[in-house]
């Protein structure tokens, strides 16, 4: 399983699953179009590309906001622009806010569904045609086991991952004659920097690590890297024959 000679565009790459997706297919061959909100930081898309260059990989660093149709299309467009095609786009970029329906703010689940659903719609809106030049392509989906699962003060999120699922299969529908594939990852609980800051600035920072370790049937977190391998499987020649599907990796957590 290789990606030479392959671009890959993948968002929300500052960090977390979208950095350790994009360092993994930099370590298959892919030139890597690194995409995030924030340029200046720790978790930032510029400190991706620097340990992907680090190790000999090609990458470039494109900010932009996938929830914004002008800033998407800028987007495709400069990842094109680096690299002349992109070959497999995973939407990874994703917000979680808490809160049940009765508590939340209409403001945050409208933002919830922008930054999750209308980004992932935007983002394959403008690299289809893209992909339809070059005689087609690959796009992953970043969903989550909350699509699957209900959890606890997470309405919105869950209502936002249970709809990149739907629409990752009717993209599949819609692209299969163009060979464009597309598949949707549902991770479970995965230790991310997102989690690493709820856990430190809990009340009880141990026990709230236990709380999450607790519904796990494996009895840990997952990692990263074990996403990232999920996805670039999604992606990869060898899946040629896979689209359309929901590839669950939770620990155990939806069986």
């Amino acid at each position: 399983m290789d990606f030479i000679n392959k671009v890959v565009l993948v968002t929300g790459a500052g960090a977390g699953i979208g950095r350790a997706s994009a360092l993994l297919f930099a370590k298959q061959g892919a030139r890597v179009a690194v995409n995030a909100l924030m340029p200046d930081d720790k978790q930032s898309g510029t400190v991706t590309v620097e340990m992907i260059k680090e190790n000999g990989g090609e990458a470039v660093f494109i900010p932009g906001d996938v929830s914004k149709a002008e800033s998407a299309e800028k987007i495709v467009n400069a990842a094109v622009e680096a690299f002349g095609r992109v070959d497999i786009l995973v939407n990874n970029a994703g917000i979680v806010i808490p809160g049940r329906v009765d508590n939340m703010s209409e403001e945050a689940f409208d933002l919830t569904m922008l930054v999750n659903v209308k980004g992932t719609f935007l983002m394959s809106k403008y690299v289809i045609p893209e992909m339809k030049k070059q005689g087609g392509g690959v796009i992953v989906n970043t969903g989550s086991v909350a699509a699957l699962k209900g959890h606890v003060d997470r309405s919105a999120y869950c209502a936002s991952k249970g709809a990149v699922v739907a629409l990752s299969r009717a993209m599949a529908a819609d692209y299969v004659k163009d060979h464009i594939r597309v598949n949707c990852i549902c991770p479970g609980t995965t230790y991310t920097p997102a989690i690493e800051e709820k856990i430190r600035n809990a009340v009880d920072p141990a026990a709230m690590e236990a709380t999450f370790v607790e519904r796990q049937p494996m009895g840990r977190l997952g990692r990263v890297e074990e996403i990232a391998q999920a996805i670039i499987f999604a992606a990869c020649e060898e899946a040629g024959y896979m689209t359309g599907s929901v590839i669950v990796i939770d620990g155990g957590m939806t069986m």
